[in-house]
């Protein structure tokens, strides 16, 4: 167990990663309906600060644009900060000279090609605009990665090192891959902060992911100068790539074809973001993440945006109740990110005892 983790939270919660830490207020999930009916209940009670509705359709920032342009904020280091420095000068003695480190906030802006015609014209296409939970997604593993939370879900110091993969609008660590990523804005944010970034989604959104990893190349190394001294940008750009994956071929293919078919490093990290929005891909969408999870390694986080109850309630059941071999352990993780989300961290180990 690395410094990352604290004694209270290793005797409180299960230790999941390295890379994955469940903050204080996780709570096991055993019933699907108990879990959808304490999230439903707390999303009806909380009031939007804005003012606006607080259900908001099917999540998607501006269908209208092709192209948008976003910005993070960037938080500023806690190690910013305005120090003395102590040096000796020509005449031997002491001399003190203060430096003002970098104290101050910084904005990332993105600009992301999308397909507003896609949306409306093409059978099954969601992936080709924007959607709130991934900005959301990127914005609070931004502000917890640069403020080094004491509680964050994911270990900054392990970050670097993880390879991640994602189904839905996010990233792979160590080696990250994103499912039904659409336009690609996460493998943007947040490969810089990983060591691999596989980016997926169905075929016909491939060249538009890529066209927005071009658009944004210079955007997608670190951030301030001692990072880029640290990683250059000619040792960064092959950390990222975009991949064709299909959930219902691999779904409907032979085990002996899903090892050949979707063959990917071991991952550390399976990102699933606001990918559950059709009852008809659930069991797709549940046959890739257990195909793609590896027993005692891989940790898989799952974001929602809370629309439809049943659709929820029906992949929640269908996760807890996997047929494979092994044992399932998912959390839900409160607080992490404000809005209409629901965050779960699931794994899963070989059942040879109990879990």
């Amino acid at each position: 167990m690395c410094a990352f983790n604290t004694k209270e939270l290793s005797e409180e919660l299960p230790w999941v990663s390295e890379l994955v830490q469940l903050p204080p207020t996780s709570t096991r999930v055993i019933d699907a309906d108990e879990e959808v009916f304490l999230q439903y209940t707390n999303l009806a009670s909380r009031a939007p600060a804005d003012g606006t509705q607080r259900f908001r359709g099917l999540g998607h920032v501006d269908s209208y644009n092709d192209v948008l342009t976003i910005e993070f904020t960037i938080p500023a280091s806690p190690r910013d900060h305005v120090g003395t420095i102590h040096r000796q000068g020509r005449s031997g003695k002491p001399v003190k000279r203060n430096r003002k480190t970098s104290g101050q906030a910084q904005t990332l802006s993105v600009e992301l090609a999308q397909d507003k015609t896609a949306l409306r014209s093409r059978k099954g296409d969601t992936g080709s605009v924007v959607w709130h939970a991934s900005i959301d997604f990127a914005q609070t593993v931004l502000r917890q990665y640069y403020t080094r939370e004491i509680h964050a879900l994911l270990n900054p110091t392990a970050l670097s090192n993880a390879h991640v993969l994602e189904l839905g609008v996010l990233v792979l660590l160590r080696h990250l891959i994103v499912l039904r990523a659409g336009t690609g804005l996460l493998s943007v944010v947040i490969a810089p902060l990983v060591a691999h970034y596989t980016v997926t989604d169905i075929e016909a959104l491939v060249p538009l992911i890529r066209k927005n990893l071009t658009l944004n190349t210079p955007k997608i190394f670190p951030i301030t100068p001692s990072d880029r001294r640290a990683h250059p940008a000619t040792s960064r750009t092959s950390n990222v790539s975009a991949e064709a994956l299909d959930w219902i071929t691999l779904h409907n293919a032979s085990p002996a074809f899903r090892r050949s078919f979707a063959c990917y490093p071991e991952l550390d990290l399976l990102l699933v973001v606001d990918c559950i929005y059709h009852p008809s891909l659930l069991p797709a969408l549940l046959s890739t993440i257990d195909h793609l999870t590896i027993p005692g390694k891989t940790a898989v986080l799952v974001v929602v945006e809370l629309r439809a109850e049943d659709v929820v309630r029906e992949f929640l059941d269908g996760w807890l109740n996997i047929s494979s071999g092994a044992l399932w352990q998912i959390y839900s993780v409160s607080a992490f990110m404000e809005g209409p989300y629901a965050v779960w961290i699931g794994w899963k180990t070989i059942s040879n005892g109990d879990a």
